[in-house]
């Protein structure tokens, strides 16, 4: 099955599918802070855009601020052609306190603070981070529609949601993304990837690979089963092939893998250039997952 290289987003602008996930890169215990390898950091961020990534996703959550600070440092000024995304609506106070605040004037805030840390004038994808249960959705894309019309933000994304949200956001304004937690081995998301997929939105899956986004670790990395039997018959690695099951899954599905390491991340890149076979492709469809 040949797979397609690039996504074009509903403004027209494309990126490669194959995209890389920062969050990683913010201080521990619960991305918190600065990170503490800086110079390490920027290396892999500059290793990714080597390795043909042109999609980066990060939010002012993490951080808080310092994670966009430091893809700044490392890539401005940015290549042409180079796409960042980020999130507004959470407000981190401590690795362990954090609220939501999807308020038109909470999201200015926000974005007003990535325009700073990004050192840009207009951000491409700029995501709800999380529906606060404190603000109707409605309020919450009317303040990024806004935002979206001042110039500030070019194409507005939502995270967390259900499709009721989405058809409901959709009402209000054109949505180009939504970010949700799915993978092979977690596939409650399937009716969000296949609506996404029939509307042309892009689906941006986060812990492609299991991970608890506070703790280190990916569990598919390691898991048996149909993973890891495709993987020898393909001569890959159990993430090689999680990561592939999601470039097949849906040629509007765009992946953000996160790491720290530039061995993993020529790992993970890897894997878009596997070709799974009609008949793999089943088998790890009937995976129980984890």
């Amino acid at each position: 099955m040949e797979l397609a290289v690039s996504f074009r987003f509903n403004d027209g602008t494309e990126v490669r599918r194959f995209g890389y996930g920062a969050m990683r890169l913010t201080g521990q215990p619960g991305n918190f802070g600065p990170y503490g390898a800086w110079d390490e950091g920027k290396k892999v961020l500059r290793r990714a855009l080597e390795l043909g990534i042109n999609f980066i996703d990060t939010a002012r959550a993490y951080g808080p601020g310092w994670n966009e600070r430091l893809i700044a440092d490392a890539l401005y000024p940015y290549p042409e052609g180079l796409f960042i995304a980020t999130k507004g609506g959470v407000v981190k106070k401590s690795a362990t306190e954090r609220y939501l605040d999807g308020s038109p004037d909470g999201l200015r805030r926000d974005c007003e603070e990535s325009l700073k840390n990004l050192r840009v004038e207009c951000i491409d994808l700029y995501q709800l981070h999380w529906v606060d249960p404190a603000v109707p959705l409605s309020e919450s894309v009317r303040g990024l529609a806004q935002l979206q019309e001042e110039g500030k933000i070019r194409l507005i994304g939502l995270s967390n949601i259900t499709v009721e949200q989405l058809e409901e956001a959709r009402s209000i304004a054109q949505i180009a993304s939504v970010q949700n937690r799915y993978s092979v081995g977690e596939r409650q998301g399937d009716p969000m990837v296949d609506c996404c997929a029939r509307e042309g939105i892009a689906f941006i899956p986060y812990g492609p690979l299991g991970a608890d986004p506070m703790k280190q670790g990916a569990p598919l990395a390691w898991a048996e089963g149909a993973l890891a039997s495709v993987g020898k018959s393909l001569g890959a690695t159990a993430t090689q092939v999680a990561l592939s099951w999601l470039l097949h899954r849906t040629p509007n599905i765009l992946l953000i893998p996160g790491t720290t390491s530039i061995a993993h991340l020529t790992e993970n890149v890897a894997a878009s250039k596997l070709n799974l076979t009609h008949e793999q492709l089943q088998e790890l469809q009937a995976w129980p997952g984890l």
